[in-house]
């Protein structure tokens, strides 16, 4: 897509700090490094959001994204990361363009993920498990 900033980035119309190629996969710098080695992995197809992925784009981002993780955990010495990925407006996604953030974390590093850890009722968990066992098509 000619609007897409990760597309153009792909075709090499921007420039971009490769750190791993393959036929289905491309990982590079990410241009905001609230850590020092975040990097951003991304299918070489287009595609918007996880939902629509095809069963060996997303084995190939996966299978990429552990490769790259452990290239920056030993590189970077940090002490955890995070994997975030974002869909739709909603998830706060802002390129709409699948991507994997790999974020090195460094304990009281200023990065924070929130949100309420209330445990839900065992009812309920046990009606939205059933939820989604539905939508897969799987039989109690």
């Amino acid at each position: 897509m000619d609007d897409c900033v990760f597309c153009r980035i792909l075709t090499g119309d921007l420039p971009a700090h490769f750190v791993y190629q393959d036929e289905l996969v491309a990982a590079f710098l990410s241009l905001e490094q609230p850590n020092p080695y975040k990097v951003l992995v991304v299918p070489r197809h287009h595609v918007e959001a996880v939902y629509d992925l095809k069963d060996d784009q997303a084995a190939a981002i996966f299978q990429a994204t552990v490769k790259i993780a452990r290239a920056v955990r030993d590189a970077s010495e940090c002490e955890g990361l995070n994997l975030v990925q974002s869909n739709g407006k909603a998830g706060q996604q802002d390129v709409f363009h699948f991507h994997l953030h790999i974020v090195p974390r460094f304990l009281g590093d200023s990065i924070v993920l929130d949100w309420d850890n209330t445990p839900a009722s065992q009812e309920n968990l046990s009606r939205i498990a059933q939820d989604i066992r539905t939508q897969l098509g799987e039989a109690d």
